[in-house]
């Protein structure tokens, strides 16, 4: 019924089923989630969460280099090997890329060019990238469009419609995290009405940002319905169909992958 567009599977905290990760998927399993895209920070991750998806049927992975990493991990994000780390045809997505000043504005450069670089990878593979911006919405636009970026998830969204709307109309979707069910969040859920309901998904960020009532605890799948729930209830609907259309969103944005391949062997 649901489907966690973005999930740091290696990083939850399993203190609560001794240490499996078997059992915490199970649980959000059992709690309606589907499909879980295991996301990367960076490209050690890459063999850790291919292995995670490699046990799981319902559990794809992304290979990417999240801007708040050093430069030297950056450096090594080079389009040619994010193509080779994402041959595995259980990488759905490239990414987590993007631009985020909030944290270090020391490194811009750095975190535009390996952005760019990530985009132009997701081109070469027909495989949407999912796109972090923090403090710099502007340049983070900005780059998008100067590299003609199409395909793709803006995740976890905390910006402004005027943020939104540009990236939907290079043809992104947008992603809600848990951040959609805070009780200050109202401004975001303004904007969250605005958004295309065919354009819309749903993500925990887990073990970040859990939805109320958990807030501030660690996160992880099984909450995914409080953010669908949160979600629902802006539009108007049952949590179920905000289920059923977030699911189809991320099918359709899946479904594109195979569509760009092939128009390129034509």
């Amino acid at each position: 019924m649901y489907i966690d567009s973005h999930c740091h599977l290696n990083r939850l905290d399993l203190s609560r089923y001794d240490g499996d990760l078997n059992r915490a998927l199970q649980a959000a399993r059992e709690a309606g989630v589907s499909r879980f895209l295991a996301v990367a920070v960076d490209l050690d991750d890459c063999p850790v969460l291919q292995a995670i998806a490699s046990e799981h049927a319902d559990v794809g992975y992304s290979v990417g280099v999240h801007p708040c990493e050093d430069p030297d991990m950056m450096a090594r994000a080079s389009v040619e090997q994010l193509c080779k780390l994402a041959q595995d045809p259980k990488v759905w997505a490239i990414g987590e890329t993007g631009l985020d000043f909030y944290h270090s504005t020391d490194h811009i450069p750095a975190q535009k060019d390996c952005f760019a670089r990530h985009i132009e990878a997701g081109k070469q593979l027909g495989k949407p990238v999912i796109v972090h911006t923090r403090n710099a919405k502007h340049d983070t636009i900005d780059v998008m469009r100067a590299e003609q970026a199409s395909h793709g998830i803006l995740h976890c969204f905390t910006e402004d419609w005027e943020t939104a709307k540009a990236a939907l109309d290079l043809g992104y979707y947008i992603s809600f995290s848990g951040i959609i069910s805070f009780k200050n969040a109202q401004s975001l859920r303004e904007v969250a009405r605005q958004v295309p309901m065919d354009r819309v998904l749903i993500e925990t960020d887990s073990p970040y940002l859990a939805p109320m009532p958990y807030r501030s605890k660690p996160n992880e799948p099984l909450y995914l319905p409080f953010v669908a729930q949160a979600l629902a209830d802006v539009h108007g609907i049952s949590q179920q169909e905000l289920g059923r259309i977030t699911s189809h969103n991320f099918e359709q944005l899946l479904a594109r992958h195979s569509t760009t391949i092939k128009q390129q062997k034509i």
